[in-house]
């Protein structure tokens, strides 16, 4: 069901743990390629990191266009429940799936917290 680093995967587990609804986690560069997922079989988390990226430059570049400021997050709600994709610091992004029960108040508030603390593991590890 998971894959990647131990301590990534903590974190995002717990932020799964802390918001009803919550589904399948992806965590990927602001290049698109995964770094780590905890996701159901089947998930294909290599596209859907791919997909985030894009979803993120292109709600980045909405907001620079209007004059809305710095993204928190995008979110996108459908029949069947949400994909969340947000920043984490300067090098990441985090997409939550979320059933149609999600809690998105509750993931807004615990998410953010969620990407400091993954921000900081990431820039913490060696650079390859």
């Amino acid at each position: 069901m998971s894959s990647g680093n131990g301590e990534l995967l903590a974190e995002m587990r717990t932020l799964r743990d802390r918001v009803a609804g919550v589904t399948d986690l992806a965590l990927a560069a602001v290049d698109g390629l995964l770094i780590t997922a905890d996701a159901e079989d089947g998930l294909d988390t290599e596209s859907l990191a791919a997909l985030a990226a894009a979803a993120l430059g292109l709600a980045r570049r909405a907001g620079q266009a209007t004059g809305k400021g710095l993204l928190h997050r995008t979110v996108a709600q459908f029949s069947h429940g949400y994909v969340v994709v947000q920043p984490v610091g300067r090098m990441g992004l985090m997409t939550v799936l979320g059933d149609s029960g999600l809690d998105v108040a509750r993931l807004h508030t615990e998410s953010q917290a969620a990407a400091e603390r993954i921000d900081r593991l990431l820039t913490a590890a060696p650079q390859a």
